[in-house]
């Protein structure tokens, strides 16, 4: 989500007649977008912002943003160790970017903190913004922001507030707005993208309208399936304790659904997921994964496991490493257990494991993780897969890299470079742990041509 909104506010910038700069050196404005779910955000933003310093002294016009979640949740902090930055803003006001900008030029720093709960629909979704796309043929749509959940390791809901999501069919005519622009695959982002639409119930049913209880998100992927030119559609992520079978038969009979499942995980200890407040058991997230498995053929499950969560015992870990081998994933984020300042699990010191038993556990659940994989993708061997192409290898130009619906990454040959975007059909000849490799048969489908016209003010 960090990265569409970065998308949106480099648009804006360019929108307002600002070109990218080759390096920071050349660079009259250095937004830094924040996002402090990942470990050590803070020192690095820091670190970063130290850098600038003296750049700053060196052209005092360059102008220094700092937005995004870190943001959201520090405030004023930056302003107080980082005296050189321009402009502060969080999570909610993405769309004020260029007025901001332009206050501190003429007034000096900023901070400016939209509250979740001062936000309406149009704040929320400023879908009039325009967007700067690293590609041509794929594209996120946010349809939902915040999340209800109370993880106990988790900074979300502070930064981004309460879930509201996006008006049914406004999300649907982008959808088909993207799709005419040539746009062939759709990723629908949200914290918890599977509770999509049940405020919109909610807040219809208090208003007195008349609203049909409906699976919302399993209609919106029929929906946006339905739309002419949109060949993939992907989602991120959902949760668990929303899961219903309802989203598997969609995804089943909707042929541009990829067949995929990020399903987070987390720990396969009740205890623990009692102690994160995760709101499911081992085993219903065993009989979700099941489900799904049997409802959607070819299906490749991914998750996301935090090692040494406070209290985690050597009998919770055992338990993860069982329900991780039963599920045999197709890969997996692990992380081991960091505090957030904020969250709850924070203030557990008391229970805070031991380091270096949590990274003998990460060693141990690393090769329980890598022995599905490998085996995962062995099993791919001879298959023809439908594959959308990225480009050329870093390494090697000849060789070109690709993406399968099961959301893994090949690499083959090619006489020729091939447009990306384009779709082919490539023989799985081999494997690793981590990518696929394969033989072009033939090239199914180009990307169409999209026409940019430059829109200029009278």
């Amino acid at each position: 989500m960090n990265e569409h909104d970065t998308e949106r506010i480099a648009s804006l910038l360019q929108e307002d007649g600002m070109t990218e700069a080759v390096s920071m050196d050349d660079a009259d404005v250095v937004v830094l977008n924040t996002c402090c779910i990942r470990e050590n955000a803070d020192n690095k933003l820091y670190g970063q912002l130290g850098n600038l310093k003296q750049r700053k002294i060196d052209n005092p016009e360059m102008q220094i943003v700092v937005a995004g979640c870190l943001a959201q949740k520090d405030r004023d902090e930056i302003q107080q160790r980082a005296g050189h930055v321009d402009v502060v803003f969080g999570t909610h006001n993405v769309h004020r970017a260029i007025e901001l900008l332009e206050v501190a030029r003429t007034q000096g720093p900023v901070t400016e903190i939209l509250e979740a709960a001062a936000r309406d629909d149009a704040l929320a979704f400023p879908s009039a913004l325009p967007v700067r796309r690293e590609s041509d043929h794929a594209a996120w749509v946010t349809i939902q922001i915040g999340c209800d959940n109370s993880c106990a390791f988790c900074i979300v809901p502070a930064v981004r507030g309460p879930e509201v999501s996006r008006p049914y069919d406004d999300l649907v005519s982008e959808v088909a707005d993207l799709a005419r622009q040539g746009i062939s695959e759709v990723t629908l982002l949200g914290q918890n993208v599977n509770s999509y639409g049940r405020d919109l119930a909610i807040s219809a049913r208090r208003a007195g309208e008349d609203v049909r209880l409906r699976p919302m998100f399993a209609d919106l992927l029929r929906s946006i399936g339905d739309i002419d030119g949109i060949q993939r559609i992907r989602y991120t992520s959902p949760h668990p304790k929303d899961m219903q079978l309802d989203v598997a038969e969609a995804m089943a009979e909707t042929a541009a659904v990829c067949e995929h499942l990020h399903m987070p995980l987390q720990s396969g200890s009740d205890r623990v997921l009692s102690l994160m407040h995760r709101g499911y058991t081992a085993e219903r997230y065993l009989r979700v994964i099941a489900e799904a498995r049997r409802t959607i053929p070819d299906l490749s499950v991914t998750t996301d496991i935090i090692v040494g969560f406070p209290g985690e015992t050597e009998a919770d870990f055992e338990r993860t490493l069982e329900v991780a081998a039963e599920v045999q994933y197709d890969s997996a984020y692990t992380f081991v257990f960091s505090p957030r300042p904020g969250t709850e699990a924070a203030d557990m010191e008391a229970d805070f494991c031991d380091p270096e038993e949590v990274k003998d556990r990460y060693e141990r659940l690393r090769v329980v993780i890598e022995r599905s994989a490998r085996q995962k993708h062995a099993a791919r061997i001879g298959i023809v897969e439908d594959v959308v192409v990225e480009g050329p290898s870093k390494r090697d130009q000849n060789v070109m890299t690709g993406r399968t619906r099961q959301n893994k990454l090949v690499h083959f040959a090619t006489p020729d470079p091939i447009k990306p975007g384009s779709y082919a059909n490539v023989q799985v000849t081999d494997s690793s742990m981590q990518y696929l490799m394969g033989e072009l048969i033939e090239v199914t489908a180009t990307p169409k041509r999209r026409t940019r016209i430059p829109v200029t003010s009278a």
